[in-house]
């Protein structure tokens, strides 16, 4: 067996972070894992998974466990001195630590529980995690354009699913790795080196109650699925936690989609805490991410809560939805 640990010293070779830098922010992940999965174990027998009187910066009700790990990944990611601020999801503004925010090298960004709407229903929930080395020079505090950085600038992003297993997935620009938390040992053990998605793929995952209010081009590549039957059968497979439906993607081959809507003009994901991350690792597979006309991770943020459309998986099939997209929009346009 090969541990989180051993595999860093190992096997690491990315030239713009060390093995010692890339440890340590394993440590405090790992720790905060421990406490959410202990959480998420104990399902509708504690509070846990109770609504709380309270939003997220988007409006969404938190539940007792989006405050819990948030504030776990705050107070342990202060202890860690190359942390210049974070952006969580469970935050209205940037977070600096005093000191941190002048010497730190690197801007961490978290959404501490993906698809926590799903947690009382004991689904898979996930923790979805990027750092990017800052801009700003090191003695100085840091300011919004460190955070405001195009996500082809990550260093490092991951996720952590948990599920039947606690599952970590991450990549550090040097493939897609998945480890498998072993309870006996109290750490991450390797499962699948190199991961890449599988050429093509079956699968795509939407949330079709929304169908109505899709833009034509998505009502057409999903007739386009349908329409598969007599030659590669598509089938439609959806969780709701954005963690969950890509996994399944990755491993299996398939497609997620979050198109924009009428009542999200802009899309609903998260572009620097949600679409890049899961970018970045898609094309460290060899899939790809699109918002439906360019690349995510080239897309300049203009503000941290920033919103998106989002598509990403299997290469053949985003460049199927694109082209989709594109076809309508040039249809719109003549007529």
């Amino acid at each position: 067996m090969i541990s989180l640990r051993k595999f860093i010293f190992h096997h690491h070779n990315n030239f713009l972070i060390s093995k010692e830098e890339i440890y340590s922010f394993f440590t405090i992940i790992e720790l905060v894992v421990k406490i959410i999965r202990y959480h998420v174990s104990l399902g509708n027998t504690s509070n846990f998974f109770q609504k709380k009187n309270t939003k997220n910066i988007h409006g969404e009700n938190q539940i007792t466990l989006d405050i819990i790990a948030n504030n776990n990944f705050k107070d342990i990611l202060k202890t860690c001195s190359n942390i210049a601020g974070i952006v969580s999801e469970e935050e209205k503004k940037i977070i600096t630590f005093q000191e941190q925010e002048k010497y730190g090298k690197y801007i961490f960004f978290i959404d501490p529980v993906d698809g926590s709407s799903n947690a009382d229903i004991n689904i898979p929930i996930g923790t979805i995690f990027s750092i990017y080395p800052r801009v700003s020079p090191i003695g100085i505090s840091i300011s919004e354009q460190d955070f405001l950085q195009p996500g082809n600038q990550q260093i490092m992003s991951g996720y952590i699913l948990y599920g039947p297993a606690t599952i970590l997935v991450f990549t550090i620009k040097s493939g897609v790795h998945i480890f498998t938390y072993h309870p006996s040992y109290e750490t991450f053990i390797l499962s699948q080196k190199n991961v890449k998605f599988p050429d093509t793929g079956n699968i795509y995952s939407i949330n079709e109650g929304n169908y109505n209010s899709f833009p034509k081009g998505i009502k057409k590549y999903l007739q386009y699925c349908k329409n598969q039957y007599d030659q590669n059968p598509i089938s439609s497979r959806y969780v709701g936690s954005l963690v969950a439906d890509f996994h399944r993607s990755l491993l299996k081959g398939g497609i997620y989609l979050y198109p924009n809507t009428q009542s999200y003009m802009y899309g609903k994901l998260r572009l620097m805490y949600e679409c890049n991350p899961i970018a970045y690792l898609a094309e460290e597979a060899s899939g790809k991410a699109t918002n439906g006309d360019i690349r995510i991770l080239d897309i300049i943020p203009k503000f941290i809560h920033q919103c998106s459309p989002f598509f990403s998986g299997t290469a053949s099939m985003v460049e199927m939805v694109k082209k989709f997209i594109l076809d309508s929009q040039s249809d719109s346009i003549k007529n």
